[in-house]
Parts: C-alpha cells; structure tokens; sequence
C-alpha cells in the first residue's frame, strides 16, 4: 500500500466520521429545538440556528451581532449555555456540562424527559 493510499484512506474515514457527527448534531438540535416550540428546520440554517438558540436561552435577537464582537462572543456563548440550562430545568453543574461536554449534554437534552419552561 503506497503512502497516497493510505492517505486517501485516512482523509476518507475522517471525512466519515466528520459527516456521522455533523448529522448527529443537527438531530440533536432539531430535537431541542423542537422541544422549546421553535422550528427544528433551523438547526440546519447558518446564523438563523444561532437565532433561534437565543431564543432558546429567552435573550434578545439584537445579541446576535455580539457574536461578531471578538471575545464579546465567547462570554456571551458562556452564557447561552447556562441559560439554556437553566431553561430546560436543570442547574449549574448541567450548564457546565453543555459548555464543557456540549457533546453529551446536549442528546441529554434532546432525548431525555427535560422538559423546556416557558
């Protein structure tokens, strides 16, 4: 096996792995923001799932130009997912976790008997 096989090889297994997580994520966001009333489509669409996760959080629309402003938008990300617990019920140790393990907080949310607060 030449180098450029196995090259191709690993590029493709990643490219698989990349793709499996990807669509796994946009099931995990549609199902939360099903659960919150909002439209699950827009977990696939650019800016406007960032939107909606605003909404989810129950902050302004305007704070989406924050996340243009460079450090402004890591603290303001910091406090989505908090709110975002506090939201579906749960406390700060699961905001912790949605920052920190975002990848195995969120399908808790998704999936599991979280219910969110309007």
């Amino acid at each position: 096996m030449s180098n450029s096989n196995a090259f191709s090889s690993v590029v493709g297994a990643y490219f698989f792995v990349w793709l499996a997580l990807l669509i796994f994520y946009i099931v995990v966001m549609w199902k939360v923001f099903t659960k919150a009333g909002l439209p699950g489509w827009g977990a696939i669409v650019p800016i406007y799932n960032i939107y909606l996760t605003l909404k989810l959080a129950k902050r302004p629309g305007w704070w989406l130009l924050l996340f243009l402003v460079p450090v402004v938008n890591i603290v303001i990300a910091i406090i989505l997912h908090f709110d975002i617990a506090k939201n579906f019920g749960k406390g700060t140790g699961f905001g912790f976790g949605l920052l920190f393990l975002g990848f195995i907080f969120y399908p808790i949310l998704a999936f599991g008997s979280a219910k969110y607060q309007k």
